[in-house]
């Protein structure tokens, strides 16, 4: 979102450093030049699963990807959620199914959109009817998961290799394993 004006009084934003304004710093942010308010423009923090489904993984297809994107499950959390709550509820509007075991992989920085990924593993239970935001889905082996060089293909890497797993990279796009 681009802001230009102070949501307090209404002055056009200027481009503030730390500094200017007591912090320590020398990080330019849009604020109101008689200092009612700063745009901080920090990271949103966006929630992942990797959900474990009868000891197959799920991997899903967004209505706005390519037939060969396939990824986590994902979503932003919410206020007055915690990230597993969060996490929990992501997983049922989006496959149905319900969250039985979280645990936390790790976080991930994802700067090209500015958010911060907390990926988890998730074992879950129940049938998988997709929300109209998916389209396809696959169950892969965890052994022929191929993640990407990205946010959460790195929180898949990461949770193969704790299982002694060597994870094989692919380019976002490629080919996604197939059901097995």
């Amino acid at each position: 979102m681009d802001y230009r004006y102070c949501p307090v009084c209404a002055s056009e934003l200027v481009m503030r450093h730390d500094s200017e304004s007591g912090a320590d710093g020398e990080k330019a942010r849009l604020a109101c030049p008689v200092g009612h308010w700063t745009h901080w423009d920090n990271p949103v923090p966006v929630l992942a699963a990797l959900v474990e489904v009868e000891n197959k993984i799920l991997l899903a297809r967004n209505a706005a990807w390519g037939p060969k994107n396939f990824a986590l499950i994902t979503g932003f959390m919410e206020r007055g959620e915690t990230p597993e709550q969060g996490i929990a509820r992501e997983l049922q509007e989006e496959t149905s199914l319900q969250a039985s075991k979280i645990e936390l992989i790790g976080v991930y920085e994802f700067l090209r959109k500015n958010e911060l990924i907390i990926a988890y593993h998730v074992q879950a239970e129940g049938e998988i009817r997709l929300s109209p935001e998916l389209v396809e889905y696959r169950l892969i082996s965890p052994e022929k998961l191929k993640p990407w060089r990205a946010g959460t293909g790195y929180a898949m890497a990461d949770w193969m290799r704790a299982r002694g797993l060597e994870p094989e990279f692919i380019d976002w796009g490629q080919e996604a394993p197939s059901n097995d």
